[in-house]
């Protein structure tokens, strides 16, 4: 279960990184700073980043169950 999430996590992660790479083209468009970020935050596919750092981090700091033998 941690590896699927773990490859998850990066899958998601490349994908939102991505997009914000695609999307730093607006500074062409006179776009500043604030003005991206605005804009990025509006953009679903940019948040993707923040959920697979987030699913990655939490999977690292997990404590896994330890299971209890019974008889």
């Amino acid at each position: 279960m941690k590896i699927i999430s773990m490859i998850l996590g990066f899958l998601l992660m490349v994908i939102g990184f991505s997009y914000c790479m695609m999307y730093i083209n607006l500074f062409s468009f006179d776009y500043t700073i604030g003005e991206y970020f605005a804009y990025i935050k509006t953009r679903y596919e940019c948040w993707f980043l923040i959920i697979g750092f987030l699913l990655i981090t939490i999977t690292l700091f997990k404590k896994e169950r330890k299971h209890v033998k019974r008889i």
